[in-house]
């Protein structure tokens, strides 16, 4: 039996508890408050970051790891024995994370690499790692696991909304006119990713109307549907992320409902206030 090692990165905001408990390994990606680059995850939990951003002027700015931390990995887990490496990454449509990661494959000789673009990030990343460490424990090859984390693409979905347009327009994500209206009109966009990039889905006048819109997708996803986990994803919004995942749980008795969070990284263009829901039908 091969012995495959998992690689995530920071993105996936899977718990360190559960990280250990499944042998996944994980790169950080950096949130930058000026000349300060802090590795979220490690030097940042996700409440100190949006006590910091109550208090900076300036916003900050996210960079991928560098290369040299992915090489470092990989020649340890070659020492320890493994024989190949699935490394699972956030969207290379709004990150250089996937491409710093294959680059230091390249860097590491006689050792099995492969990568694996989420085209997502979040709770939904954290979907493919789950399940990736899980074949690789019951024993499937590394092309096993590549051929069904593709078959799952199509088996996850995510939509969230944000609180605060201003994030988005930073990052590029609305035009200052887009912004201007939005603003105006109190707009909540609910969002999504297409082919690896976030979109608009729809805009929505209230919070409350952009909730129930997501509401609706998860039933029309879901509805009737065994062997199904959902994920309500929060920017520093625990008390309102715990009041949703209790409705769904007694909506869908049978599925498994868990919390998350839209960590620094993620935070930084989303800011605080998102909320979101991922589901993935097995």
């Amino acid at each position: 039996m091969s012995k495959i090692a998992i690689v995530t990165d920071s993105t996936a905001y899977l718990s360190e508890t559960l990280r250990e408990q499944n042998n996944i390994k994980m790169v950080p990606l950096n949130v930058v408050f000026g000349d300060e680059a802090i590795q979220e995850e490690v030097e940042i939990t996700a409440s100190e970051f949006y006590e910091r951003m109550k208090t900076t002027e300036k916003l900050p700015t996210t960079s991928q790891p560098a290369i040299g931390l992915y090489v470092e990995l990989f020649e340890q887990l070659k020492r320890d024995g493994y024989e190949a490496v699935v490394c699972i990454t956030l969207s290379s449509e709004i990150s250089g994370t996937y491409q710093s990661a294959m680059s230091a494959a390249d860097m590491v000789e006689d050792f099995d690499v492969r990568g694996f673009d989420s085209k997502i990030s979040c709770s939904p990343q954290g979907y493919f790692v789950l399940e990736a460490e899980k074949l690789a424990s019951e024993g499937k090859n590394i092309e096993e696991i590549i051929a069904h984390l593709e078959i799952m693409r199509n088996k996850i979905n995510a939509y969230f909304m944000v609180d605060d347009l201003n994030h988005l327009h930073r990052g590029g994500r609305l035009n200052t006119a887009q912004l201007f209206v939005g603003s105006l009109l109190k707009i909540k966009p609910v969002l999504h990713f297409v082919d690896g990039k976030i979109l608009p889905f729809e805009k929505v006048r209230t919070e409350k109307k952009a909730l129930q819109r997501i509401y609706n997708l998860l039933d029309e996803g879901v509805a009737g549907k065994t062997n199904v986990q959902v994920t309500v994803i929060h920017s520093n919004r625990l008390s309102e992320a715990e009041k949703i995942a209790e409705e769904l749980r007694a909506k869908y008795p049978d599925a498994e409902v868990g919390i998350s969070y839209f960590g620094p990284v993620i935070g930084t263009h989303l800011g605080e206030g998102s909320i979101g829901i991922s589901w993935y039908v097995a």
